[in-house]
């Protein structure tokens, strides 16, 4: 199953039973589509583009170890764990509500190769150069100390891993920012200050290599390793 199949899958991993949540992510409920359009300025097409340019650092036939930070609902990469049997994941958020529909997902779909831990991206329980990947899907616009959870996923992650995700960016799309800045902001659902499509590839490229950063409307894609030092 390409990525792509994976993604449009998403939707059925629910089993029928789609949150407002995972309707909006997945673009897949009449209220979910309503605000990708209304807030995002996204389609279907755009929805899945920016979710496949996300996921690009994540190989199809990956068997190393992989951190998902935060995991959410899990409703965008369950599919895709779902074809990594080798792979060993590890989901971690700080919300016990978000992680225990993930759990629920998981279950459903006979995924068994994956730990969930409740957790703060700025103070990741795991040792240095321990991931392979490290994965992060609309996180970063809501950490609190964006500083901490570079830095800390930066830590975890093994030499020549990749780190890769997406997240809101300003200047992508003005009906966004102004979302953004009169609701979301001011009802803490997201955390000032944000990135912009170039403090975003000027700050990654100061940390890592090989990197690609690329924007679908109000969010930032991003795809970058961890250099691995000569001796």
């Amino acid at each position: 199953m390409t990525c792509k199949e994976q993604i449009k899958s998403a939707y059925k991993l629910t089993g029928g039973h789609a949150s407002f949540y995972d309707g909006m992510m997945t673009y897949a409920t009449l209220p979910g589509k309503a605000i990708c359009r209304l807030v995002w300025n996204m389609d279907g097409e755009k929805n899945l583009r920016y979710v496949e340019q996300a996921l690009s650092g994540v190989p199809e036939d990956f068997g190393g170890k992989l951190l998902e930070v935060p995991v959410g609902t899990g409703v965008l990469t369950m599919p895709v764990y779902k074809e990594l049997p080798n792979a060993d994941i590890t989901c971690l958020d700080y919300s016990a509500e978000m992680m225990a529909a993930a759990k629920q997902k998981a279950a459903f779909a006979g995924i068994g190769n994956i730990t969930f831990l409740q957790g703060d991206v700025g103070a990741l329980p795991f040792p240095d150069e321990h991931f392979d990947i490290v994965l992060s899907l609309n996180g970063f616009h809501a950490f609190p100390d964006k500083d901490a959870a570079y830095r800390e996923t930066f830590r975890v992650l093994k030499p020549g891993g990749a780190f890769c995700g997406c997240f809101y960016i300003q200047g992508g799309c003005k009906r966004t920012d102004w979302f953004i800045r009169h609701l979301y902001a001011p009802k803490g659902f997201f955390t000032p200050p944000f990135e912009t499509q170039a403090s975003l590839r000027a700050r990654l490229q100061k940390m890592y290599q090989d990197v690609t950063v690329t924007a679908v409307e109000g969010i930032g894609c991003f795809c970058c390793k961890k250099e691995v030092k000569s001796c």
